[in-house]
């Protein structure tokens, strides 16, 4: 069972992105996606995203939820009906709503690991840590800036806008199928961050991501976002690579 239409707000929205070597990505996703390719490299990373009010589409905004929350994400594509996909798939999600943890992979798509967030914001500053029930962990200490890091391999704010404004359909596994959402957002404008300090648990698990095949390359930021999230049909699983 999946619900109708979600609606709701993204009150901020920061994605953290890491370049990787394709091939040991391949190893970490299943069939039936594939690595999205940019510039020769994956592109991996982690979306930290507050949500608010958020409830069935056309109830009032006071019976929503609020909740922080993060996914792991990887830019993949996959082949559907003769044509090429984009999208996302979510290995992990984690959240600091319980509710969500009871319902995720019921209702909503994927298993969500119940977290503890420590979110400090203001003056255009940004820390937000957090470690979840099995003891996964990010953080990550950025400021809002006006420049685009020309060192990363999207070189532009337009370039990195566009590649992710359509990977807006995510995967997440759960027992025999893969679970889909696609976010809708009313607006699409992301901001660049000056990132100080960031760190993943996962990304830098060396049994997963070997040393030195995963680097930060950028982080984005966008706010005060209308948005729906709608269900996809899900997908049955393959084997592993």
């Amino acid at each position: 069972m999946r619900l109708p239409t979600i609606h709701g707000y993204i009150d901020r929205r920061i994605l953290i992105n890491f370049t990787a070597d394709p091939g040991v990505v391949r190893k970490v996703i299943p069939e039936p996606f594939r690595p999205k390719i940019y510039k020769d490299k994956a592109v991996v990373g982690i979306c930290l995203i507050r949500l608010k009010n958020i409830k069935l589409k056309g109830l009032p905004d006071f019976v929503g939820v609020s909740s922080e929350n993060g996914a792991h994400r990887i830019a993949v594509e996959w082949d559907e009906d003769g044509n090429t996909k984009e999208g996302v798939y979510i290995p992990r999600r984690d959240t600091s709503l319980r509710l969500n943890t009871i319902l995720g992979g019921r209702i909503f798509p994927g298993k969500h690991y119940l977290a503890k967030f420590n979110v400090k914001e203001g003056g255009g500053n940004y820390h937000i840590d957090f470690t979840s029930s099995d003891s996964t962990s990010i953080s990550i200490d950025a400021k809002e800036t006006n420049h685009f890091d020309p060192n990363s391999i999207f070189r532009t704010l337009e370039n990195v806008s566009n590649f992710f404004e359509r990977g807006a359909v995510g995967y997440s596994p759960n027992k025999d199928k893969y679970e889909g959402l696609k976010l809708q957002a009313y607006t699409w404008q992301v901001r660049p961050l000056e990132v100080a300090d960031v760190h993943s648990s996962f990304y830098e698990d060396e049994k997963i991501f070997p040393k030195g095949s995963v680097q930060f390359d950028n982080a984005l930021l966008m706010t005060r976002v209308e948005h729906e999230w709608k269900s996809l049909q899900d997908k049955p699983q393959a084997t592993m690579h």
